[in-house]
């Protein structure tokens, strides 16, 4: 219950606060973070993959209800990532080597790294900025091929 309600109510939640005053203004934008582990369930973490999952639906859902009104709404879907949260599921605390998960994360993302945080800069400017006018109810992964490759 803590991990999806801190993931998807901690997104609906700010989200229904936040967007009452760009419906009022008619103009806006709403910046959702996906991951993922929504397009493909990740082992050992099932309540992150469905929040993250259900934070896509919501974020295609609200992009319809508010066209309307001039709020658009997307999401980003980082790659991996090495931070706190997640540094010793992917590397061993005392060697500081890759686990046998981290080794499969590298192994099944193209460019064979993890992301710098700053990367995903790039795509929120584009999202939050009038370049992407039309752009509503997408969902764009930053994420170094991780969700393009077939591992073949």
């Amino acid at each position: 219950d803590g991990v999806f309600n801190l993931n998807f109510k901690g997104t609906v939640l700010p989200t229904i606060v936040f967007t009452e005053e760009m419906v009022r203004r008619g103009k806006g934008n709403v910046l959702n973070i996906s991951s993922m582990n929504a397009f493909r369930p990740l082992t050992k973490i099932p309540a992150c993959s469905a929040a993250k999952a259900a934070i896509n639906n919501f974020t295609q859902w609200l992009a319809v209800h508010f066209a309307p009104s001039g709020v658009r709404v997307n999401a980003i879907a980082p790659g991996f990532l090495l931070t706190n949260q997640n540094r010793f599921l992917l590397t061993d605390e005392k060697t500081g080597e890759m686990t046998a998960r981290g080794k499969k994360i590298i192994a099944a993302t193209p460019m064979g790294r993890y992301a710098e945080p700053e990367e995903l800069v790039g795509t929120m400017l584009y999202l939050l900025s009038d370049t992407s006018s039309f752009v509503t109810g997408v969902v764009i992964p930053i994420d170094g091929g991780f969700s393009a490759y077939s591992g073949v």
